[in-house]
């Protein structure tokens, strides 16, 4: 971290900012601590105050976590995660999203992800396979982002990461309903095989027909139930 104190105007903002690229910029990774806040006020040159107003800031955009006694973490690289859990999420909007990055993200992926990559995604599949009904909402999502990084595309493969959190809770809220299939291969088994072929159109197409699978899945339970 830079360590050259910060100029005394718009100091918390300033000091919001400073933190915010350390975390963004990913030089302080996700689910580790942060620098005390001791070590902190001296490299910042503010007080406690001002650094403790800014660390509130970027909990509530929700950047880090402060846990009482331990120290203070980051939770996200991204403010969308807290965004949508404020604004809530629906399935609609969530398939809607997915519906325009992961048929691109799998076509990219098909044409440019090396070796390691489609293992990768191979070893997140098999895990989703083998998963029970607690671990298999990670196991789903952690396949997805999977192909999202072998897309090679890092700024939409971090706009996915970033939607990770609502696709989780959706995907928890539809595995309570009836009729909801784990196993279906489309978009999971079929999108891996056209990766490996390298036929990006293939895996566009069958990631595509994934979502609409679920979508006419989901609006047949809305007119069942009534909703």
């Amino acid at each position: 971290m830079d360590a050259a104190p910060l100029p005394r105007t718009s100091l918390s903002d300033e000091v919001v900012a400073r933190l915010r690229a350390e975390i963004v910029e990913g030089r302080w990774p996700v689910g580790e601590r942060i620098p005390p806040e001791s070590e902190l006020v001296t490299t910042l040159g503010v007080a406690r105050g001002t650094l403790r107003e800014a660390l509130r800031s970027l909990r509530y955009s929700g950047l880090i976590e402060i846990r009482r006694g331990d120290g203070t973490y980051v939770l996200s690289r991204s403010e969308l995660p807290a965004a949508l859990r404020r604004t809530g999420v629906e399935l609609e909007s969530v398939l809607e999203a997915r519906s325009v990055l992961e048929p691109a993200l799998a076509r990219w992926a098909a044409e440019r992800a090396d070796p390691e990559a489609i293992d990768r995604i191979e070893e997140a599949l098999a895990r989703r396979r083998e998963a029970g009904d607690d671990d298999w909402v990670d196991a789903d999502a952690a396949m997805h982002e999977a192909v999202a990084w072998a897309s090679g595309n890092r700024v939409l493969a971090e706009v996915y990461v970033a939607l990770l959190p609502a696709l989780r809770e959706v995907t928890e809220r539809a595995l309570r309903r009836p009729g909801f299939r784990r196993d279906d291969p489309r978009g999971h088994e079929d999108v891996l095989a056209a990766i490996r072929a390298g036929d990006g159109e293939a895996a566009a197409d069958r990631a595509a027909e994934n979502l609409r699978a679920t979508e006419a899945w989901h609006l047949e339970g809305r007119a069942e139930h009534g909703l």
